[in-house]
């Protein structure tokens, strides 16, 4: 089965059911919007085997569009909305893309492909276009996971891959049912917000309300109007609400009666205070619709208090563990009788997990297998080597151990890939390459830190004699124009000396961290 059969077979068990929340669009009558859209593609030139971008905030046009590609046998370029027109020349380049479905605010001139409004209003469907005859061991999407520029990774994923992972959610149906609302605020082009916005709603047959921004206002709004059952963010929103939410409370100088009967509201419930704990947590519960039974957790560790604040309201909130190559959501948390910090969970559906090279602490390489699991780099033999046995097995370069309940617990990262408070990925190679073209830059080192108590990526470069603090701040702001703003090294470190390399040449992040951390760097702009 396709994604776009899927679709099909969706329409025909749930045809009234509404898939389009804002718009009031049903599964059948999307069906239509896809054949029409398809039209239009094929009149543009788009053809079976095509590599076509998508390029849009969450708008309806996105799901439309992204089945109307697949309608026509193509494969799904998504590309961040918050990428530079140098790094969308990148991609499209690296994966042959010559045609880019976007919102008209994207556009700029370009001589890699065609772009195409996907704001376009949709003649009548040509009844000779039918759906192309797709396998699931077709490419459905392609992503970008190791940067956008220099030598990247990009993550195909097939039509089978998708379709196992929408079912694996299966077993999340003790808290989200048909004709249910999931809330999409989270961006479709990432894997999260695509596994939440497009996957989940087809197996459970519910609605997306989609919204393209993070505007507080808009969401509350829609908080309000909708009454979405399940949202899911990353842990720094989760975060921003609950901080908004005490400070509220506080403000009515209430915290101290509130936070007493949230943290026990379970005694209370046992001596037959129930109705006070129902008095608390509703007015908290009306701030996201009142409906809400599930919210999900994903892109990075949630702060312990942020979790325990959320399940003191009565709601499921569980952590999720993916990547892009495992088409998002791998692991979730189980709501336990005592659960330990950092807590993602156990397998769900098909899935298998393996820890290897085991340390004294219990700490190893998280390893992972199933028919959801990518198959493997895009024209990257050398990295599926290195990543793949012979069984199938995929090395995710995440440090983890087993907790006393078998539940799976984040230790770190072997990988050097930096995780923002924000959950966006930098990747410290992709910004090396750049800063490499900097005259007077012998080496230099990217690695994930804290400044100030946010999490940055930080640089260390090595220069020659007459570099100044001055001059290397100029290089590195121009060079930091060529990628996206949360991608910027604004706080870096500069020395002469020869950075710590290995026998092979590459450089010892973790040695050029401690030394900075130990102040060997003092010549420092933050």
């Amino acid at each position: 089965m396709n994604m776009y059969h899927f679709l099909e077979q969706v329409a025909q068990e749930s045809p009234n059911a509404l898939y389009l929340v804002r718009e009031k669009i049903t599964f059948k009558e999307v069906l239509n919007l896809i054949h029409k859209r398809a039209t239009t593609l094929y009149n543009a030139g788009v053809r079976a085997g095509d590599v076509v971008g998508l390029l849009a905030h969450n708008i309806p046009e996105f799901p439309v569009t992204l089945f109307a590609i697949w309608y026509l046998g193509g494969t799904v370029l998504l590309l961040d909305t918050n990428l530079t027109p140098f790094e969308y020349d990148n991609m499209t380049k690296t994966v042959g893309c010559k045609f880019v479905c976007a919102e008209k605010s994207f556009f700029y001139e370009t001589k890699n492909f065609k772009f195409f409004d996907i704001e376009t209003k949709d003649g009548k469907a040509d009844a000779k276009i039918k759906p192309a005859k797709m396998s699931s061991d077709d490419i459905a999407t392609m992503s970008f996971t190791s940067g956008s520029t220099g030598n990247p990774k990009v993550v195909p994923l097939t039509h089978g891959n998708l379709k196992t992972s929408s079912d694996c959610y299966a077993e999340m149906g003790q808290w989200i049912h048909k004709n249910e609302i999931m809330y999409g605020f989270l961006p479709l082009y990432h894997v999260f917000g695509f596994a939440a916005g497009i996957l989940a709603p087809m197996h459970f047959h519910m609605g997306i309300l989609l919204q393209p921004t993070i505007n507080p206002k808009n969401i509350l709004d829609d908080f309000k109007t909708y009454k979405p059952h399940c949202i899911p963010a990353v842990p720094r929103l989760w975060e921003v609400f609950r901080n908004k939410i005490i400070e509220g409370i506080k403000a009515k100088h209430m915290w101290w009666f509130a936070s007493f009967v949230l943290k026990h509201q379970k005694t209370l419930k046992k001596i037959g205070f129930g109705w006070l704990v129902r008095r608390v947590q509703k007015p908290i519960l009306d701030i996201f619709g009142g409906r809400v039974s599930l919210m999900i957790a994903g892109g990075a560790a949630t702060k312990p208090e942020v979790e325990s604040f959320y399940e003191s309201l009565g709601v499921a909130f569980i952590q999720g563990y993916g990547l892009t190559e495992t088409v998002g959501p791998f692991c979730c948390s189980r709501p336990v009788k005592h659960r330990v910090p950092f807590a993602f969970g156990t397998p769900i559906g098909c899935s298998e997990c393996t820890i290897r090279d085991v340390n004294d602490k219990g700490i190893g390489t998280l390893w992972v297998r199933g028919p959801n699991i990518f198959h493997g780099y895009l024209n990257n033999d050398v990295a599926n080597k290195e990543l793949f046995d012979k069984d199938g097995w995929f090395n995710t370069g995440d440090l983890v151990y087993l907790d006393k309940n078998n539940q799976y617990h984040f230790a770190g990262r072997k990988k050097q890939v930096i995780v923002l408070d924000s959950g966006k990925n930098v990747y410290p190679d992709e910004l090396e390459a750049l800063f490499m073209d900097i005259p007077g830059v012998k080496n230099v080192a990217v690695f994930e830190h804290k400044v100030k108590g946010k999490t940055v990526s930080y640089g260390v470069f090595s220069v020659e004699e007459g570099m100044t603090m001055e001059k290397l701040a100029k290089e590195v702001a121009s060079a930091n124009k060529k990628v996206a703003s949360y991608k910027w090294v604004t706080h870096f470190a500069m020395t002469t000396e020869e950075l710590p390399m290995t026998s092979t040449q590459k450089v010892k992040h973790h040695i050029v961290r401690q030394n900075l951390i130990d102040g060997k760097y003092t010549n420092r702009h933050e």
